[in-house]
Formats: C-alpha cells, structure tokens, sequence
C-alpha cells in the first residue's frame, strides 16, 4: 500500500454509531442538512441504557452551603457538647475559617417527625416536612473541596476547576430537548447577585455551543423582548430571521461549532416570540397555585416565581432547569460565616414554601413522577463555631435529598458521625449523584461520553455508583 492509500486509510473511519455520525457529520457542511433532522427528539437522544424513570430535573440549588446539622441531620450529642472543643476521638477536619481551639456550636434548631415517615425535619421547614413521603434525604454526602468555587465546579460538573460541562449540559447531550420553542438547559439565577464560580459552573464545557444553558434575568421578567416589536407581524419577522441565517450560513466554516450555535439561537428566539410567551406569564395561573407557591407575597415572592416557573418550564419540555437560592457575597447565599441562626432563618423562609408548592404541585399534575428534584448546595457547614455564632464550610459529610423521577421518597439513606463531622455511613460523592440523576433518566456515565483531546470523557471523573437506596 502506497503512502498516500495508508494516509487516506488511517483517517478514514466507518461510523460505528448514530451519535458517531452525527457528531462526524457536525464537522462539514452536512451540519446545515442534519440541523432540521436534529429537532427529531428521536433522532437526538443516546440509546437508554436502563429504564427511564424521569424525563426532566429542576435542580433546587441552595448557593452557599446549607448547614445539615440544622435543617434534616439533628445532632443531640452536638447540642449536649455545645461550647466544648471537639473531642479528638472524632478525628480532624480541615477548614477555611475555623481555628484549631475552636468550640463545637449545637444547634439552636429543634426537629420534629414528618409525614408517614417519620422522618426528622428542621423547624426552618413547617412547609416542606408536609412533603417528606415523597423525598430521600441523603445524609451522607460528601466533596473534594472547601471552597465555593471549586465545590460548586464539582456539584455542577463532577470536576473542581472550570472548562468541563455541568450535569445539564450533559443531559441534553443525551436526551437532546423534547420542544422546539424552548431552551433545553435553563438557569434561574437569584437577583441578589452572582456565584464566586460564576456561569463557568452552569456551562457547556467542551459539549457543542448549543447544549449551552439559557441564564434567565432574575426578577418579574426573566426575559426581555418576547414579544415582537409593535407593528411588526411574524411574517415580516420570519423574513429577517430567514435573512439572518442566509447571511450566517454564507460564512459559516466547517467546524465552525459557535456560528452554528449562534444561527440556531436565532431560530429558537424567532419560536420563542411567535410560540412561548404564554410560558413565562405566570398571571395566568389561578390564585389558589400563585398562593400556593407564595408568590406575591413577602419573603416567598421572588423563589416562589421561580419555582413555579420552573414548574411550567417542566411542563412544556425543557430538560433541565437550576433555580437558585443565594447570591452575591457572604450572608446573602446560605454561607452563614457571622450568625447560622438568622442566615438560615431568612434563607429558609423565603424557600420553604415554594419548594414545598413545587413538590405538591408536580405531584397534582402528574409531573413529579417523571421530574427529578434535587435539593442541595456546594457543602455542608461545620460542627464547631466560627466568630462564636457561625459555621464555616464542611465537605466531609453534608445533606442532599431528591424526590419525584422514580425515587423511593419518605426515607434516610446514609448518616454523618454523632456531631455530624463526617459521613460514616453509607458515603456518596457527587459523582454518586450524578450517576444516580443518569440513572432516573436511562443514562448510562460509561456511555454518554465525548472525545476531548484524546479522551472519551464523561460526567463522573471517577466512576460513580448508583444510590441503589432509593431508585
């Protein structure tokens, strides 16, 4: 074989795979004849590998680290050894504020036991320990990291640095969008201000520009412009789309990944005007849902806008939806460094209510059996006292719970030590989340994958396990 053939050899490969092709194909000009093909829903999503019991997640993000030991993880010993030095029989933990000599803090929180059950719930929560028959509390999660950067980037991503793609980035690389006049993957951040990881956290990575998420506007309009502009028909406006894109498509290079995100941008926007507006206008829910929700009404308005958004966002197929609590800098997230009891006093009271509407009203429609809800922050906080009233970060043992997607709610998987340092029992990474949240969805972490300089990567760095507890 001449050195010509071996050359043409070496860089010819047959397709192995529909997603082969497809991602083959997204390298030329086939791209621009595979776009239409590509709203098939059927055509997009990888091959299940199990049973999907979900078809969408709204992710709960409480920004900042919520204190375990305070909300759904009662520590009494904690409380009997309040003003002590933690005894040495517990081990060390390493942290970001709290000195060596510093004093346990018991909880000032008092708990009581929900639902059929019986499970334990803060006091923070009169709302939501009506729906804990339908949640698994995970008590004993665990991270790599103790700074809020880089244990956001782990929750969202599985990585603790920037440039890899969050778990919705992931998801709708997968599972693809089941509409055409909506964004699969949107974050709804909190008005107060951004993350220390920022959007890099929420991002697409090295996935294809259009599994990117939508960052909504917080407040009463998430979305500007979404209604024409007076005297303009949609006729009219599909002409300039259709210009746009001609325009686009004449310059586009092969491989050229963020020009062809940016057309199907315009596309999606044109829909989103002629086809969407009813989805944000939440006016048109009844009374009894808005009250529900605690919307229009202090200090719930703003979540509960949100959750009920995401609600309808669910309901008219998007994948993936962050709702966010907490942002801007220290207190204004859950990181209650100053004073855990008035942090998480104001934190909780302005997202019990929705949270707990949320959950109910998914289940009255028939959506949570398909929605997965994960409910959680960056890290836990710690047993001792930081400044004599807070409590620094904590990655070694801290709470998350999911329900609805198949989850086997009313239930306690795992448990931290007796002053909740450290998960001791039945431990779960993020990477276990993660591989569990694939799992409700008929995702497989050793098949969803995507070359990247060399490597077939994936959500979990490391391979996860299935929180086989509760699916």
């Amino acid at each position: 074989m001449s050195d010509a053939a071996a050359e043409r050899t070496t860089h010819f490969h047959l397709a192995r795979s529909r997603r082969a092709f497809i991602r083959d194909a997204f390298c030329g000009f086939g791209s621009l004849a595979l776009s239409s093909m590509l709203r098939s829903e059927r055509l997009r999503a990888a091959p299940r590998a199990f049973e999907a019991r979900a078809r969408a997640v709204i992710f709960l993000f409480m920004a900042g680290g919520p204190s375990h030991v305070d909300t759904f993880d009662p520590k009494p010993l904690l409380n009997r050894l309040d003003g002590q030095v933690r005894p040495k029989t517990f081990g060390e933990a390493k942290y970001q504020f709290v000195k060596s000599d510093a004093r346990l803090l018991g909880s000032r929180r008092t708990f009581h036991r929900s639902g059929r059950s019986g499970i334990e719930v803060s006091d923070l929560f009169p709302h939501l320990a009506g729906r804990m028959d339908d949640i698994a509390v995970i008590r004993s999660c665990h991270g790599d990291r103790v700074v809020h950067s880089a244990a956001q980037y782990e929750l969202f991503s599985g990585r603790t640095v920037p440039g890899f793609p969050s778990m919705g980035s992931w998801i709708v690389y997968g599972l693809g969008s089941e509409s055409e006049s909506l964004p699969a993957y949107v974050v709804l951040p909190d008005p107060k201000g951004g993350l220390e990881a920022g959007q890099p956290m929420y991002s697409n990575g090295f996935l294809p520009a259009n599994h990117q998420p939508t960052m909504l506007r917080p407040g009463p309009r998430p979305i500007l412009n979404l209604a024409p502009p007076a005297g303009v028909s949609l006729a009219a406006r599909r002409k300039t789309v259709d210009l746009i894109r001609s325009l686009d498509e004449a310059s586009l290079e092969p491989g050229d990944d963020e020009l062809s995100a940016r057309i199907r941008t315009y596309d999606l926007a044109f829909k989103m005007q002629s086809e969407a507006p009813a989805v944000f206008d939440i006016s048109r829910e009844r009374p009894e849902v808005l009250e529900l929700y605690g919307v229009g009404a202090k200090p719930t308005d703003d979540y509960g806008r949100r959750c009920l958004l995401a609600r309808r966002l669910v309901e008219s197929g998007v994948r993936f939806i962050c709702v966010v609590s907490g942002g801007g800098p220290g207190d204004m997230q859950w990181d209650a460094h100053k004073d855990v009891e008035e942090n998480h006093r104001r934190m909780a009271a302005s997202t019990d209510k929705p949270i707990a509407g949320l959950l109910e009203d998914l289940k009255r429609r028939g959506l949570l059996e398909s929605t997965l809800v994960l409910w959680g922050g960056e890290f836990g906080r710690s047993p001792e006292a930081e400044n004599g009233r807070g409590r620094d970060h904590h990655n070694l043992g801290f709470t998350l719970w999911m329900a609805g997607g198949g989850i086997r709610g009313g239930q306690v998987v795992g448990a931290t030590d007796e002053i909740g340092l450290r998960a001791v029992e039945s431990p779960y990474h993020f990477r276990d989340v993660h591989t569990t949240i694939l799992h409700q969805l008929g995702l497989s972490q050793d098949d969803l994958v995507y070359p990247y300089q060399g490597r077939k990567e994936r959500l979990t760095f490391i391979r996860g396990q299935v929180i086989r507890e509760i699916v």
